[in-house]
């Protein structure tokens, strides 16, 4: 249903970027920068744009972190020398607000104790409790978010995964619609303006 969703869309975008291009060609005259920004519609939104230097900013971070097993700063966090928004806490959980919240709910999980837990790709049969522990967490943290009939759990494992932080935790989000699969419309809003370029040169 989601993808027929975006399919839709991106066709009515598409449908849109046509019109104008029509319109372009039949003024026959070249348009300013500025004409050409206001004659766009609103395919990149403030949101939208803010998303995708997040993610940037997020790759950047998994390029540059790397798995040493020294404390991080969610260490910290657990020992609370850094203050942070706690959500939900019990013996073996901490669960606390994203400060770079990806969704209008954004909570981070984590093991209060590491215990080699650095990365997903690293669990062992030892630490199937505590894996277990974390996901019940994830929907104690659902529940007192409000949003226990809709949201998800993702955890980012490795550089390529886009892990920056190097003692496992989950992200749990919610409080909007998500979508599948969890892309970024950026590739198709970059797309659209390839195309109403082309038509305005041709």
């Amino acid at each position: 249903m989601a993808v027929t969703s975006s399919s839709t869309l991106l066709l009515r975008n598409l449908s849109t970027v046509g019109r104008i291009a029509q319109s372009v060609r039949a003024n026959s005259r070249i348009f300013s920068t500025g004409e050409m920004i206001r004659a766009l519609p609103r395919i990149a939104s403030p949101r939208s744009i803010s998303s995708t230097r997040a993610a940037h900013n997020e790759e950047a971070a998994a390029k540059a972190a790397s798995d040493t097993g020294a404390p991080t700063i969610f260490d910290k966090i657990v020992a609370k020398e850094i203050p942070s928004d706690i959500v939900y806490e019990d013996e073996n959980v901490l669960a606390f607000r994203d400060i770079n919240p990806q969704a209008p709910v954004h909570v981070l999980v984590i093991p209060k104790l590491r215990d080699g837990l650095t990365t997903l790709g690293k669990a062992e049969p030892r630490h199937t409790e505590v894996l277990g522990q974390l996901l019940h967490a994830s929907k104690i943290v659902a529940e007192k978010e409000g949003i226990v009939d809709g949201f998800r759990v993702v955890i980012n494992n490795g550089a390529e995964g886009c892990q920056s932080v190097y003692h496992l935790h989950l992200h749990v989000l919610g409080g909007r619609q998500m979508k599948w699969p969890p892309v970024t419309v950026l590739a198709v809003q970059i797309l659209l303006i390839v195309i109403l370029f082309s038509y305005m040169v041709y």
